[in-house]
């Protein structure tokens, strides 16, 4: 079978995409899979081996039309489900499959707080799509493929954080998944461990006023409680390179972001602070049959939470309280002073 699989953006909807491919290259003898995104997300796929064929667009599916009616598909998965995946769907004509977005229950959880949604996570709904075909979960959780090149060595690290560090994922794609600048350094600060500030090129400038602001930690005498050196990583790493040092990392603390997910795919020990979203939308860490230690920190008794099932660029309310609420002190007793 020749089977084509939709997920456009972004990055951690595509990484939690790779179940689906693993499982339908692995039970269904002699499967072609192939995988259609936007280029700029191309960079997470490129390495799957279980990839056999990567189409990518800029905008417009009439970028790929040609080429993707000439392979001649037997099936179709769409994992975006939306204007551009239904007009692959239409040019295809093929068999496919569709998951569930969840639309109307999300809405309802976001603006009359009545709650329809099912206690299921996306990788599940996912794998609704390709039921037909015979293919299962197989357990074994999200998949992402570091090509050589973009490993990084912890020798070219600054001594302080060769021996293990903290991951701490500061940025996200909305204002209000974020935690305020003081709250992240106001934790940076309660850390006794090396700490990597985690992000793109956008948050380049945040991660420089949070290590300013958490200052350079000279070293302690013995009788002392240690302090932790802070650095930001933040534009100076790919997305690759930023995944390898998640790998590397000894833990992640992370708001609801696509770093948040490739950590889960490497198995690590994760901190999640939610604000606006909540993990009942289904996109909460996902390690497969594996049993690791994970804690969800978010403000669960505020009438306004979730306001979006995506973010915003300020708070509603003007408050912020689904953040600024945040406990820092249950999040510390997850990190000992000795070991992680």
């Amino acid at each position: 079978m020749k089977i084509l699989i939709i997920r456009f953006s972004s990055i951690g909807d595509i990484v939690l995409t790779t179940p689906i491919i693993r499982c339908i290259k692995q039970q269904i003898k002699n499967a072609e899979v192939h995988f259609i995104t936007k280029k700029h997300f191309a960079g997470i796929l490129e390495n799957n081996p279980h990839i056999d064929k990567l189409y990518t667009i800029e905008k417009n599916i009439s970028e790929a039309a040609k080429e993707l009616k000439k392979e001649n598909y037997d099936y179709v998965v769409d994992l975006h489900r939306n204007l551009r995946s239904a007009q692959v769907k239409s040019l295809l004509g093929k068999r496919s499959g569709s998951f569930r977005k969840l639309n109307l229950e999300k809405w309802l959880m976001v603006h009359l707080k009545i709650n329809k949604l099912p206690n299921e996570h996306i990788v599940d709904r996912y794998f609704e799509t390709v039921r037909s075909l015979g293919v299962k979960n197989d357990g074994k959780g999200l998949d992402y493929f570091i090509p050589e090149k973009d490993k990084v060595d912890t020798q070219t690290l600054p001594p302080a954080f060769q021996n293990g560090y903290i991951g701490f994922v500061i940025g996200a794609n909305y204002f209000t998944k974020q935690l305020p600048n003081e709250k992240i350094i106001s934790i940076c600060k309660k850390l006794n461990q090396p700490i990597i500030l985690l992000g793109g090129k956008k948050d380049a400038q945040k991660g420089a006023l949070i290590v300013e602001a958490v200052g350079c930690r000279s070293e302690k005498t013995p009788s002392e409680k240690p302090e932790a050196s802070i650095y930001n990583s933040c534009g100076k790493y790919n997305l690759n390179q930023s995944a390898s040092l998640v790998k590397l990392a000894n833990k992640i603390i992370t708001h609801d972001t696509g770093l948040m997910h490739i950590a889960a795919a490497f198995k690590k020990e994760i901190v999640s602070v939610w604000g606006n979203t909540i993990p009942e939308f289904g996109m909460y860490p996902y390690y497969g049959d594996d049993k690791i230690s994970n804690f969800k920190s978010q403000v669960s008794h505020l009438s306004c939470r979730p306001c979006s099932k995506l973010g915003y660029s300020k708070c509603p309310k003007g408050h912020f309280k689904c953040m600024n609420e945040i406990n820092e002190e249950e999040i510390m007793k997850l990190f000992p002073e000795q070991g992680f």
